[in-house]
């Protein structure tokens, strides 16, 4: 009898453990619900959060941005892809600047401020950039990575995303949808 309660609670310990460990996996997966609800033809409202000026006192937030398009952008220093995509975001900040229809807008994610500003300066970065400190606006958006791209609307909706590296068609595409 002993032999076979010694059997179950194995059992039952062993299906607690992979229960478990399939909770974590897939809780760490990536959110997709912003791509969810763009697939549906859906714009989410673009979350919103105060944050620090990156090598300012000042803070500033994408609600301050209504009325004109953001290209919501997630970096870092030490983020090989986000340096090969800078000039590409750079062109596109000039261009809505020059139409007067919009801003690209930085934003580091886990990145020390000095690193953060070495980055903007060696790669020429004319376009604002936002410090995420905690992560806190990164997490509103789903963002689990950098690079990681959120083209919002004048509305202040969601009109794409661009997960990893951009191209300049890609944000082209995006930025089409986001005109429109």
């Amino acid at each position: 009898m002993k032999r076979v309660l010694v059997v179950v609670l194995a059992v039952v310990a062993s299906a607690g453990l992979i229960g478990l460990l399939v909770y974590g996996l897939g809780s760490r997966a990536d959110d997709v619900s912003i791509e969810q609800a763009l697939v549906r033809g859906e714009r989410p409202a673009a979350p919103s959060r105060e944050l620090p000026v990156l090598g300012e006192s000042a803070t500033r937030s994408i609600a301050d941005l209504r009325g004109k398009v953001v290209v919501l952008n997630f970096w870092a220093s030490w983020c090989g892809p986000c340096k090969v995509e800078a000039p590409v975001l750079d062109r596109a900040q000039k261009r809505l600047e020059r139409a007067g229809t919009g801003t690209v807008l930085g934003v580091t994610r886990d990145d020390a401020t000095t690193d953060s500003l070495k980055f903007v300066r060696d790669q020429s970065i004319t376009y604002p950039s936002l410090r995420d400190v905690d992560t806190k606006l990164a997490r509103d958006y789903g963002s689990t990575k950098v690079p990681e791209t959120f083209v919002i609307d004048a509305r202040g909706r969601i009109a794409d995303v661009l997960r990893g590296q951009i191209t300049q068609q890609r944000l082209d595409e995006a930025l089409s949808k986001a005109l429109q």
